[in-house]
């Protein structure tokens, strides 16, 4: 029995829906209108004969088979993208020596570098990790060809490749008083979060103090989680025993932060991949999980 053929173009539209929780936002994903996408999907669903959505008028989720749907169209369409990047494209190879700032989306980098080396199994990364101000200052003296670095007001350099908003931290537990000053969680100066943080708080004349110094993001995920105060970053810092402060009256609103590439110009044939690598795995994500 001949079994009908999986459209790529199927499954595309249904991995951007599910990736982004919304039709709405599938369809700038995959550049193709609102009704389309739904189509794409419902024809998937057809071939199928299943449904790979629970729709309501509040929510969209994936059913069982979505899930297990989602985890094959990802394969699926990974290998496509390999096959045709390597038929089409020259194979890079090389080391390239990248620099990632501890902003880019914690937690996700493995995840990212392994995707990004199953595509390219020809480059050698030379990886090193930090601050995004001892980045810049490794990238300036030549120590690496590429960094992927948080955009400050004082750093407009690179592409921006990563958008997310700023949040209030605080420990699951973490108990405010709001007639003592607010017990702070920072980087030492310099920092843009730490900026971001106290020029927020003077703006509505909030009094502070810095309950905690630490020398990088993952000493203050740490000291935020145990409770010694409250801090800011971006939403993806979140995770397991904290809280976002969501109260607008009694913590002042926050931008949106920006993640930026360098190196364009020093290394092309490798840096240009790798660019293209990670605008295509961050295009609808808002920090969403990403699947190695």
């Amino acid at each position: 029995m001949r079994y009908p053929d999986l459209e790529l173009d199927l499954l595309r539209a249904f991995v951007a829906v599910a990736e982004t929780g919304s039709f709405t936002a599938a369809a700038d994903v995959v550049h193709r209108s609102q009704s389309a996408v739904s189509q794409k999907v419902l024809r998937l669903e057809e071939i199928l004969g299943r449904r790979v959505f629970d729709r309501t008028s509040r929510m969209l989720g994936l059913t069982p088979d979505g899930e297990r749907l989602l985890v094959a169209a990802r394969q699926m369409l990974e290998f496509n993208d390999r096959f045709m990047r390597a038929w089409r494209e020259p194979t890079a190879s090389g080391t390239l020596r990248l620099g990632v700032s501890e902003d880019f989306i914690p937690g996700q980098l493995p995840k990212l570098l392994a995707r990004f080396g199953r595509l390219y199994p020809d480059v050698h990364i030379a990886l090193m990790t930090g601050l995004s101000c001892n980045l810049l200052e490794a990238y300036d003296a030549d120590r690496v060809d590429a960094v992927i670095v948080k955009r400050s007001g004082t750093n407009g350099r690179g592409r921006v490749i990563w958008r997310e908003p700023l949040v209030w931290l605080a420990s699951a537990d973490y108990q405010l008083d709001f007639t003592k000053p607010a017990r702070l969680v920072m980087l030492a100066a310099p920092c843009s979060y730490r900026e971001s943080m106290i020029a927020a708080l003077d703006s509505v004349r909030r009094d502070w103090v810095a309950a905690c110094t630490a020398s990088s993001l993952m000493g203050v995920q740490a000291a935020v989680a145990g409770g010694l105060g409250v801090t800011l970053l971006g939403r993806s810092f979140v995770q397991e025993g904290m809280q976002i402060l969501r109260a607008p009256n009694l913590w002042p609103a926050l931008p949106m932060t920006e993640v930026s590439v360098l190196g364009e110009d020093r290394a092309p044939d490798l840096v240009e991949p790798l660019i293209t690598f990670l605008s295509q795995s961050l295009a609808g994500h808002d920090g969403l999980t990403i699947a190695a």
